[in-house]
């Protein structure tokens, strides 16, 4: 990919989200700001993750994933999700067990735990569609990406 391209993409302001399953006896968990609705009726969500990724059979074969939407407080979380062992990425993390087995990690903005529909081959990535079988959320301000950057609310304007 060029770094034009990249650069022309990193213009789409995203929220940013740390998606996990549980796939044979071991949590996974990757950050993600590829998360998007698709249906309000019934209740589906998508995101993406490369055909390469060492954590992709786990996503894919696990039946269903959590999408944690960080809070703008929660930049270290998003950090600590994106590289390490999965050991490393846990570590520390305050989360709650849902009843699929899946965490919901504390202090987000909103989850959303879901039954895996379909995975959709797309160029090098992979979309999982989901249908959300339950969800919360909390006024709690989500964390932003954009221009290559994490960002707390208010600070959009400073990556001009």
């Amino acid at each position: 990919m060029s770094r034009s391209f990249r650069d022309a993409l990193s213009s789409f302001a995203t929220g940013v989200t740390v998606v996990t399953a549980h796939h044979e006896s071991q949590d996974w968990g990757m950050t993600c700001n590829s998360f998007a609705s698709v249906s309000l009726q019934p209740q589906l969500v998508l995101w993406s993750i490369r055909q390469s990724a060492s954590s992709r059979a786990a996503f894919v074969h696990s039946g269903g994933y959590t999408v944690n939407v960080l809070s703008g407080q929660q930049e270290g979380l998003a950090r600590q999700f994106s590289t390490g062992s999965m050991q490393e990425r846990f570590a520390g993390v305050p989360a709650d067990r849902l009843d699929t087995g899946r965490l919901k990690l504390a202090g987000g903005s909103a989850w959303f735990d879901c039954a895996l529909l379909n995975v959709i081959a797309a160029g090098d990535h992979d979309i999982l569609l989901g249908e959300v079988k339950n969800f919360g959320w909390t006024p709690a301000e989500p964390l932003i990406f954009a221009r290559s950057q994490f960002l707390a609310p208010g600070q959009l304007a400073a990556c001009d």
